[in-house]
Order: structure tokens, then C-alpha cells, then sequence
């Protein structure tokens, strides 16, 4: 039995969006599927079902498509510290709120 845990449903809407946006920039580059496959190294079914949004697809065939169109500058910032506004707010609370310098505290 080889069955995948669905998806939720938000997930995937973002994936589909990857696929097309994905697309989007390969035929503004009016790169073929054939070229595009063979720069990033993998199957033009591959590349059908990444511009189809399958989450089924590996991450690296994702990220090898990404940087072959030249995107992988955005693909790196993407989960950068500076926009997890959740994570940013978590640790702002566990800071301390006063620090004593136990060197010159009375």
C-alpha cells in the first residue's frame, strides 16, 4: 500500500500557485519544457507535474527548477528569521525582562 497523507487544503492551493507562478516565469523567459527539464536536471513529466503544483514532487526537483529559472535568491529569503512574525513574537516573550549584571549588583 503505498497511500499519501491528503494535503490540506490551503497547502495545496499554495503548491498549485507555485506550479503556475513557476510556469508563468518559464514561458516569460519563453523557455521550452524540454530546456527548462534538461537545465534542472530532470524529466519533463517532472516538470509537468511541479508546473501542475504535485505534491508528490521532491523539494530538490522543486528548488532545481527554482534556480534554474533564476529564482533561488527568493526561494533562500523565503523562511528567513526576519518574516516568521510567530517565531519573532515566541521568543520576545521568553526574553528576561530585567538582567542583572551579578558583577555590580548590591
Amino acid at each position: 500500500m503505498n497511500e499519501r497523507w491528503p494535503l490540506y487544503p490551503k497547502a495545496e492551493r499554495v503548491l498549485k500557485k507555485v506550479g503556475n507562478d513557476l510556469r508563468d516565469a518559464r514561458r516569460r523567459r519563453r523557455i521550452s519544457t524540454t530546456t527548462l527539464a534538461e537545465r534542472a536536471r530532470i524529466s519533463r513529466a517532472t516538470l509537468y507535474r511541479i508546473e501542475k503544483g504535485d505534491a508528490g514532487v521532491s523539494m530538490s526537483s522543486y528548488t532545481a527548477v527554482i534556480f534554474a529559472l533564476g529564482l533561488i535568491d527568493r526561494l533562500s529569503d523565503a523562511f528567513d528569521a526576519r518574516h516568521d512574525a510567530v517565531g519573532l513574537g515566541l521568543e520576545a516573550e521568553h526574553m528576561p525582562k530585567n538582567i542583572v549584571n551579578k558583577r555590580y549588583a548590591p
